[in-house]
């Protein structure tokens, strides 16, 4: 994999929403110029896309080659193992102000300070596990700011399906959707042991039922960024292009 050539910037950002400083990884990318335009990729889980995902050398890499059109990398960490949930889970005290940080706090300062496109297809929402749930509401509960959705191995209950089954806009965002054909005893970080593949699989039938610009994928392996990470490039790619 090439050398990572541009650069991460940290900035603290104070939300209304969530009462709180957040961090947020900011990677520009080594061409960035004001002269031209990006799109934005917005990553939960934004220390392990950039640690263990490399998705800024991939990014970086495919840019070079032309295989994607140019794009900001914003990775939002987490703080610890309860933060995410809290804020990840459907069900977390947390959940609807941190979708409603990503939609009315972070997106309009993304497009004050960097030369976006300022509409929905230019922005995409990225995530694993949790980060991949958060994601996909947060694109459902506002489709015409999140246009496209990438969701790695999400974690699928009845309040995902429930917001799938009743989605109703005449916006629908790109969703990209993959899962591990393993993944049928992931431990998660409450000690469970639970079957992921099951309902992925439910919800997939659900996405293409309502007929969304969809792709779905199985992968041959579990829930890991063993596998998680080099899926990126075909996935940037497809979204992308």
């Amino acid at each position: 994999m090439s050398k990572q050539s541009g650069i991460i910037r940290e900035h603290t950002f104070f939300s209304a929403a969530l009462q709180e400083d957040l961090t947020l990884l900011i990677y520009l990318p080594e061409n960035f110029s004001p002269l031209y335009k990006y799109s934005l990729l917005i990553a939960q889980d934004g220390q392990d896309y950039f640690r263990l995902g490399r998705i800024g050398r991939q990014v970086e890499a495919l840019m070079k080659e032309e295989e994607i059109e140019n794009i900001i990398v914003i990775g939002i960490p987490y703080k610890n193992v309860e933060d995410r949930r809290v804020k990840y889970h459907p069900q977390g005290v947390k959940f609807q102000n941190y979708v409603r940080f990503l939609a009315h706090e972070l997106v309009p300062y993304l497009d004050k300070e960097f030369p976006t496109y300022q509409v929905g297809y230019g922005r995409a929402l990225i995530g694993d596990s949790l980060g991949a749930t958060v994601s996909l509401l947060a694109g459902l509960a506002y489709p015409n700011i999140f246009g496209k959705l990438i969701l790695q191995s999400p974690y699928v209950n009845e309040d995902v399906l429930q917001a799938v089954e009743q989605f109703s806009t005449s916006s629908r965002p790109t969703i990209y959707h993959q899962i591990g054909k393993k993944e049928t005893k992931v431990k998660t970080t409450t000690g469970e042991i639970q079957d992921f593949l099951s309902p992925n699989r439910e919800l997939n039938l659900l996405l293409s039922k309502k007929g969304f610009p969809y792709t779905y994928e199985e992968f041959d392996g579990d829930h890991t960024w063993k596998y998680w990470q080099p899926a990126l490039t075909p996935i940037l790619k497809d979204i992308f292009e």
